[in-house]
């Protein structure tokens, strides 16, 4: 019985004053890539292997703070009617890697829409914590 591949993402990181940034150029494959990176001496390729077998976290909910040095992004299911939420996952980053990941998404958000369409906001109404937290208007009797 052969034990299951490991996943590898190959990411083209650029070197940043004692730091990498590793956000953008991911290349996903079950193997390990054979060839040296072709990109410039400032890029690094990072092989990052994820397990089979590893957990995900789902959020629909996210809280950010910051200390002068830190960035902080609690992840969160908050789930209608539910007046409390769990914190599924903490990630702490530097402000530089914080803003790379914040580029990073919107040049993922742009090429999903550029695939599969415009994602719609809701409009007006109500915000997401009223949503969420708001009372529940009486259901007629007899209705559960």
């Amino acid at each position: 019985m052969t034990p299951n591949p490991k996943r590898v993402i190959l990411l083209s990181a650029t070197s940043l004053r004692g730091g990498l940034a590793i956000f953008g150029d991911e290349t996903v494959s079950d193997q390990p890539s054979e060839k040296p990176s072709e990109k410039p001496s400032r890029r690094v390729q990072i092989k990052i292997e994820v397990p089979p077998n590893m957990p995900a976290s789902y959020a629909n909910f996210a809280v950010i703070s910051h200390t002068p040095s830190e960035m902080i992004l609690d992840f969160a299911q908050v789930l209608p009617q539910q007046p409390k939420a769990r914190v599924q996952t903490r990630v702490v980053m530097t402000p530089v890697n914080a803003k790379l990941l914040y580029r990073a998404l919107g040049e993922n958000i742009s090429r999903y829409e550029a695939q599969f369409g415009e994602i719609e906001l809701p409009a007006h109404g109500p915000t997401l914590a009223q949503q969420f937290f708001s009372p529940r208007p009486p259901s007629p009797e007899g209705e559960s």
